[in-house]
């Protein structure tokens, strides 16, 4: 059993449910941060913590060595300067709790590439978050498949609800999806780990597709056929407004999500295969446990 308390700041997340899960398979004494800690009802011990309200951040950090950082305001118009100042207050607590390794999940892009406004976000978080002096492990992700994420729900949702699709070009962007399992099997693998503290890695699955490809396959999964035809003058205003009509993403999410699909997210460094070696999900299996995911939560 390991002692050092731990803490995951966004514990009823879609990526922190199921890595507060896998650190209590694990022996860690886990603290799960929350606004709402008596509705709690996942592993290890829920304390009150909320990132846009500073004063709470010290007593859920006390005696922490290690705080997972998974939270986001995506769903603000103001998304940018609230998720500044939440990385901000966040990474100066944790300095003065002691805390000895940050590790955020933010997401790829170049530097050099003309970021959207989510991506440029989640590169400023990197930074804020460091701002207190605490080393912070960095893993930065592209699509993300799992039941309940957003991006997921977004194709899921395209492939079962609509015949055919009418897309702007961002369709065939070039991006790198990865298993929601194989994220917390990294997330769970930097922690505490010497090689990884104030590193940034990229992570992704064995394959590099378009977004068109990862359409057109979870149809094919699906039993489905999904015809694509490219409209270049569909702008992003009007595909989130398209989205809301026929996914239940709400459209400021939907137009954080669609500006960004106009970078191409890749691994460039691949550095992490060395650190932490392990067997990476396909594409076409990770839609397969996403899609049964999503099928088990609709029975309940």
């Amino acid at each position: 059993m390991r002692t050092d308390p731990v803490l995951v700041a966004g514990a009823t997340g879609f990526v922190g449910a199921r890595l507060v899960r896998a650190l209590s398979d694990d022996g860690h004494d886990l603290r799960a941060m929350t606004r709402n800690p008596g509705r709690y009802d996942g592993p290890g011990r829920p304390v009150h913590g909320d990132v846009h309200d500073p004063g709470t951040l010290p007593a859920a950090l006390a005696g922490c060595s290690t705080a997972y950082y998974l939270v986001h305001s995506l769903d603000s118009p103001d998304f940018v300067e609230r998720d500044a100042a939440a990385a901000r207050a966040f990474g100066m607590a944790a300095a003065d709790a002691g805390v000895t390794q940050i590790v955020y999940l933010g997401g790829l892009g170049r530097d050099d590439d003309s970021l959207s406004a989510h991506l440029r976000s989640r590169r400023e978080v990197e930074g804020l978050l460091a701002a207190g002096g605490v080393p912070v492990t960095t893993l930065r992700a592209g699509i993300i498949i799992g039941g309940g994420g957003i991006s997921w729900e977004i194709t899921r949702q395209l492939v079962q609800h609509l015949p055919a699709m009418v897309t702007p070009r961002w369709v065939r962007t070039r991006t790198q999806p990865i298993a929601v399992a194989d994220v917390v099997h990294y997330l769970v693998g930097v922690l505490g780990l010497t090689d990884a503290l104030g590193g940034t890695f990229e992570v992704g699955g064995p394959e590099v597709l378009e977004y068109a490809e990862m359409l057109q396959r979870v149809a094919a999964i699906e039993h489905r056929r999904l015809p694509i035809f490219p409209v270049p003058l569909l702008t992003p205003g009007l595909s989130s407004r398209w989205l809301a009509l026929v996914t239940d993403v709400d459209v400021q999410s939907g137009r954080a999500l669609i500006d960004s699909m106009a970078n191409e997210v890749v691994v460039h460094d691949p550095s992490i295969l060395t650190l932490l070696p392990i067997p990476l999900t396909s594409y076409d299996d990770a839609v397969r446990l996403a899609l049964g995911e999503d099928r088990a939560e609709g029975d309940r």
